[in-house]
This record gives C-alpha cells, structure tokens and sequence, in this order.
C-alpha cells in the first residue's frame, strides 16, 4: 500500500524531481517492473554491464555503482527523474537529502526460493532445497525490517507491488503505479512487457 498520499512524481527540471527507486528481493519481479516503467516512459539508469541470460531473457537493468552505494553516493543526483535498481539489503544505505518514491516488489516466498535455485543450477553452483525453510524465514524477517525502516522515513515515499497480483491482474497495479508516479505513463505499454511465460516458479 501507498504509505503517502502524497506520492506524486514533480514535475519540470529533473533536478527537482525525486529518485524512482525499484526494489525488493532478488528474483521478486524487480527487472520486469524496470522494464515495465521503461516501456511507460521513464527514464532508466542502468549500465548494461549485466547482460540478458536465461534467468532474464529481457536483461537485467542494473546500474554497477548502486553495488558501492554505502560508500559512495556521489553518482545519486543523476538518478533524479529516473528508475534505477536497488535491492532492498541497500535501501537504508540511501542519503536522505534526495526524495525517494520506492515501487516494492513483493512476491511469494517459495516462488523466490525456487526461483534462486533454479538460477543457482543452471550456473552449476551448489542449490540446497533442505534449507529453504531458514532462508524464507530470514527473507521474511528481512522484508519485515526494510518495511518498518521505510515507513519511518520522510523522504521516502513506498508503494508495494505484489508480482503474482501483477502477472495476474495487472490493470489496477499499473493503474495505482501511475498515479504514484504522478500520472502520464503509457499504461498500456506497460501492460505489454508482462510476459507471463517467464512464470516458471509458481506457488503451491
């Protein structure tokens, strides 16, 4: 939910405008939302140093400075006006003299799990199954934590957007997304660049 009611995107110089950060666990749907709000009209900050793969047949729309963000900010007013990447272990690193609205990608834990260790196998690394009970319950803990230290900042402005709603029903999100972003996305682009072959990990 809109933790603001005041969420709107400003308007005129960029410099004025707040960062539009998406965020949320790894493999939550944050690439599909930064590809979404491209197709929408917002302007990116990524790097393509990351390139598309298997797990992410439409890339992955990372920006290589956000990994150094605790140490160094300085690149931050560029991203005014703009979307950019950032997982949710990084959003308290974020200097609060820049205005943030936070889209928050939310999807079902085990869908995450599965998801990670699928990646996880097709790079040949070591996928333990046995321990997804401890990492949904750190998962949860985590996102529990992020969300209490985001409604206690007033620079920051959150909207949660649930993946498995988005792939399902995408019409209201993309709807209460433009709104949060202050209107005049193109939300029926946005609709488009749901591709919902790429569900693979689905719940229970």
């Amino acid at each position: 939910m809109d933790k603001h009611t005041a969420g709107a995107q400003s308007t005129g110089d960029a410099a004025e405008q707040p960062v539009i950060v998406v965020s949320g666990l790894p493999r939550s749907g944050t690439s599909l939302m930064m590809r979404m709000l491209a197709a929408g009209g917002v302007p990116l900050l990524t790097d393509g140093q990351r390139t598309a793969d298997e797990d992410n047949p439409y890339g992955y729309f990372e920006y290589e400075p956000v990994k150094a963000l605790q140490r160094d900010a300085t690149w931050l007013p560029q991203a005014r006006g703009k979307a950019i990447k950032i997982i949710s272990q990084l959003l308290p690193t974020l200097p609060p003299d820049v205005p943030y609205r936070v889209l928050f990608m939310r999807r079902e834990l085990c869908e995450v799990l599965a998801s990670q260790r699928q990646m996880l196998v097709r790079r040949g690394k070591p996928a333990d199954a046995d321990s997804d009970a401890e990492l949904a319950a750190l998962f949860a803990a985590h996102l529990q934590q992020v969300q209490q230290w985001l409604a206690q900042q007033a620079y920051i402005a959150t909207l949660d957007v649930s993946y498995n709603e988005l792939l399902h029903t995408p019409q209201p999100l993309i709807a209460q997304i433009n709104t949060f972003l202050g209107g005049g996305l193109d939300t029926v682009q946005m609709a488009q660049m749901i591709d919902r072959q790429l569900y693979r990990q689905r719940g229970a």
